[in-house]
């Protein structure tokens, strides 16, 4: 019997340790990412920039609140949150309790597709097959008809009540101590908000520096932005992968972005310029798929340097 079925149960053994734990641990063993980038003009004082992405927050989540709160102690110099708060539409107090103390520090905003609606039960296959077919996710395409409606309206009063600026579809500008910043939003790409015309033009030349943020970073998207030389480009939505194969990488990226930038800090390249890119792997999933593998949780402090 040992010789028989001794594989086939090893096997079943270990992929039940391996759900466990990344259904268990991985998913709540939150990391700090630091990465440091040099797009300011020279002799600029160091800007620290605190991206939140992805949080997907679900009723109860109590050690998610925590951490969140506790990012509060590295004091940055801006709070940057490129969307996807929800996965409850019950979820917004406990969404805002948990970023209450960011709050308190000047910061910026997009919304992603979760944000606006209820996530749907699907077979994490389809990643991969949509990906075989070159669909990657919903691809752009507008929610289906009967989605559920989050009540994202009540985390943009209380972002915009907070001091936070609202960069769907829209630019905006934070005064720092020493600096002034200018920031290019795009509302979410992976369900067709995306109006890069409305806010096309490029850096702001009277500001001490320029960002582009974007929740889904579609390379249209990416394309815009660079091709408008902004140096900087901040995104979420891919969650690093999610479920990585150890030593490999990400498998899907659930947008048209390469696996190999589906997280960290990597370049862009569109019509001659370069832009840095950074994308958060998020601190949250999908309601109905709580688990990570090979891809803790994250936020991001981004030092941000003179050029050299």
């Amino acid at each position: 019997m040992r010789a028989r079925y001794g594989v086939p149960l090893s096997l079943a053994a270990v992929g039940a340790a391996g759900v466990a734990y990344a259904a268990g641990f991985e998913v709540r063993s939150f990391r700090l990412r630091r990465v440091t980038v040099p797009v300011l003009p020279h002799g600029m004082r160091p800007l620290r920039v605190l991206q939140v992405s992805d949080i997907h927050m679900v009723g109860g989540q109590r050690k998610k609140q925590r951490w969140l709160q506790s990012l509060a102690g590295l004091r940055p110099d801006f709070v940057v949150n490129t969307g996807d708060n929800l996965s409850d539409p019950d979820g917004v107090p406990e969404t805002l309790d948990a970023l209450g103390p960011l709050m308190e520090f000047p910061g910026a905003y997009v919304f992603g597709s979760n944000d606006y609606y209820g996530p749907r039960l699907r077979n994490p296959a389809r990643y991969l097959v949509e990906k075989v077919q070159g669909r990657h996710g919903l691809n752009g395409n507008a929610p289906v008809v009967g989605a559920v409606h989050n009540p994202w309206e009540d985390l943009r009063d209380a972002f915009d009540a907070a001091g936070w600026v609202n960069l769907s579809n829209a630019r905006g500008r934070l005064k720092l101590e020493g600096a002034e910043i200018a920031l290019t939003g795009l509302d979410d790409p992976h369900i067709k908000r995306d109006r890069y015309a409305e806010v096309a033009g490029g850096p702001e030349s009277d500001a001490d520096l320029s960002l582009a943020v974007v929740h889904a970073p579609y390379l249209r998207a990416l394309d815009a932005f660079t091709a408008d030389r902004y140096p900087l480009i901040l995104a979420g939505h891919t969650h690093g992968g999610q479920l990585c194969v150890p030593f490999y990488g990400a498998l899907v990226t659930n947008c048209d972005i390469d696996t190999q930038r589906v997280k960290g800090l990597s370049t862009h390249t569109a019509d001659g310029h370069t832009s840095y890119l950074h994308v958060s792997a998020g601190c949250g999933t999908n309601r109905y798929t709580p688990v990570r593998f090979a891809c803790p949780p994250e936020a991001t402090l981004l030092t941000l340097t003179p050029r050299g």
